[in-house]
């Protein structure tokens, strides 16, 4: 049987073709499996078996994701929480005013951390405090696949959409950690991972990059991370160790004399975890990270897997604004409108050049700092607005 691959080298089509991603999510589905070479193969167990820590640490993630979200959902449910959510839509509404369309939203304006700790003071310290242990703590397996699927304030189209994602990274970070394996093998078994991934129609984010106008400028941006800063540092911290850890993986196996820091992203992660209310010396992210910015040796190795985990994070950050923002009505809806943008291959799209200069214009050092490079300030002196289209390319180079 020829594989995938051959068969779209033979009928001349390139990969990248819109009409083509259609074609193999909505009309192939699940029957795409068949055509995936036999040389594809199974990792589940590699980054366990490698890396157990970061194993236990990536089940800890998606159930501590999930309970930020149905934290953040409580807190706008509880009628304490009234006064706050009046001065954070207020606030959230001044500054829509003063952006005009622009891109001042996650960059442009005061974040909750800026403006003294948020809106919802002892409510949000106390759900840090509960999700702090729980990022400690230990999740099987069943646990961590199951916390989306069992997330009170996600839909179930929006649990599915972040439960497949969870498995594309978990192949994909298995694929990287599997020493016994070259260059060129693991890029074949990324590419049937991408394909094994997008044949779930509906459940997989596009292949394509989305604009950044879809994750800054939408109508309910910068709710979370305005209004509960305590909250979304833990999970921009979270998606930055997930990219970081494996930035150092590859390029041990890139280049040997950079072996074995694992441990230091490790070190650092948790130095921006800090206490358990969130205090340190060493700040959490205030961007989402993406991964040219965090990790362009993923990027360099396979980009159309890169595409998908930013996709995918942009998502969770979106999802999390509709669930942070004040006395929405509907909800629901939002948040089963934003999943459908995010999985369409026709809406909000935007060339690569733009994607990579959207993901470094967010600050390497906002969103977490190099993997294991240093960066000791800011490399950005202006918010986006202000920069214009103007941006400075940082590369640090590892220590």
């Amino acid at each position: 049987m020829l594989c995938f691959r051959e068969i779209i080298k033979i009928l001349g089509i390139h990969v990248m073709d819109i009409i083509l991603i259609k074609i193999i999510k909505n009309s192939l589905g699940i029957t795409l499996g068949a055509l995936v070479c036999a040389s594809a193969y199974s990792q589940s167990e590699s980054l366990r078996i490698e890396f157990p820590d970061l194993a236990e640490l990536y089940n800890s993630f998606d159930v501590t994701q999930a309970g930020i979200y149905d934290a953040v959902a409580n807190i706008n449910s509880d009628s304490d929480s009234q006064e706050g959510r009046m001065e954070l839509k207020m606030h959230l509404d001044m500054m829509a005013e003063m952006d005009h369309g622009g891109h001042g939203g996650h960059g442009g304006g005061m974040s909750g951390m800026d403006m003294g700790g948020g809106y919802f003071g002892e409510m949000e310290t106390e759900a840090r405090i509960d999700l702090g242990e729980t990022v400690r703590g230990s999740h099987s397996d069943d646990q961590a696949s199951q916390a989306f699927l069992d997330s009170s304030a996600l839909t179930n189209s929006a649990a599915r959409v972040l439960s497949h994602g969870r498995g594309f990274e978990a192949e994909l970070w298995n694929i990287f950690a599997n020493e016994s394996t070259t260059i060129y093998q693991k890029r074949m078994a990324i590419d049937g991972a991408i394909q094994r991934y997008l044949s779930e129609a509906g459940d997989a984010v596009s292949l394509l990059p989305k604009s950044a106008e879809l994750y800054l400028d939408h109508a309910y941006a910068d709710a979370f991370k305005m209004g509960f800063p305590k909250l979304s540092g833990l999970l921009y911290a979270n998606q930055w160790l997930k990219l970081a850890s494996l930035e150092a993986i590859i390029i041990s196996q890139v280049d040997p004399q950079f072996g074995g820091r694992v441990p230091l992203t490790l070190e650092r992660y948790w130095n921006k975890v800090g206490s358990d209310t969130g205090m340190t010396m060493f700040p959490a992210p205030t961007e989402m990270p993406s991964v040219p910015a965090i990790s362009p040796q993923l990027y360099s190795q396979a980009p159309q897997a890169a595409v998908i985990i930013d996709n995918l994070n942009m998502l969770e950050s979106a999802l999390a604004d509709v669930i942070a923002y004040p006395n929405l009505q509907n909800r629901e809806t939002v948040i089963d409108q934003v999943v459908a943008q995010y999985t369409s291959d026709d809406m909000y799209l935007t060339d690569t050049m733009d994607y990579l200069l959207n993901a470094l214009r967010g600050g390497i050092f906002e969103q977490g700092g190099p993997a294991i490079g240093n960066l000791s300030r800011s490399e950005r002196n202006r918010t986006r607005d202000a920069m214009n289209m103007n941006h400075t390319m940082i590369m640090s180079a590892p220590n």
